[in-house]
């Protein structure tokens, strides 16, 4: 018996949405896998003061596309961006430069790592792109809990840090009411190309910052 063989009798790998127990070098489990695969990508314009942005997710925010975020934002497995950049992978279009939505200051101080730049390079794995983490997030009240009247109302300040690249995306893992990636679009200004996130949330109640 094999080291690996060995490994899995001692320690089975566990799915990453679900936690079930799965087979050696898979990250989802025999349900989830296909689950994910079943999931319904859509799009919308997201219209917010002068900003047009056209926005696409991979599923909506239930199931195992929630586990997975849970998964990677939550218990910090980060190695759930893996599915989510493969499922989001068909929403990038060719020729565009990765860009991930910034979290505010406070929430990568609490979690020490970035959930959106996470799932960014695994796209940029996965597809081939550039990543560019080119904005900064500055201050400002936690979104999570607040009501979409109040998000809008007071979006978070957003800057570009570095050199703007050419036809940069945002990427981000969920989409609530869009007053994060409207701020993200304004920094990056006309050049923006859209948003491609993993998880539709509006109308839910979602974890998102």
């Amino acid at each position: 018996m094999d080291q690996l063989a060995v490994a899995s009798v001692l320690a089975p790998p566990r799915c990453l949405a679900c936690g079930r127990a799965t087979r050696p070098s898979a990250r989802l489990c025999d349900r989830c896998q296909p689950a994910l695969a079943e999931a319904r990508p859509g799009a919308a314009a997201l219209r917010i003061s002068e900003i047009r942005l056209e926005v696409r997710w991979a599923g909506e925010y239930a199931g195992v596309v929630r586990d997975l975020i849970v998964a990677l934002k939550f218990a910090r497995r980060h190695a759930a961006a893996v599915p989510i950049a493969a499922a989001m992978a068909p929403l990038i279009p060719p020729g565009v430069t990765i860009v991930p939505v910034p979290a505010s200051p406070w929430r990568r101080r609490l979690r020490v790592f970035d959930s959106a730049e996470e799932i960014a390079r695994a796209l940029g794995r996965e597809t081939g792109l550039a990543v560019v983490p080119c904005l900064r997030r500055h201050g400002g009240r936690r979104q999570v809990g607040r009501s979409r009247a109040e998000r809008l109302a007071a979006p978070p300040r957003v800057r570009v840090s570095r050199t703007l690249p050419d036809a940069p995306l945002l990427v981000d893992d969920v989409f609530t009411t869009g007053a994060t990636l409207a701020a993200c679009a304004r920094a990056l200004g006309p050049a923006v190309v859209g948003a491609a996130v993993f998880a539709h949330g509006v109308g839910r109640r979602v974890e998102a910052a």
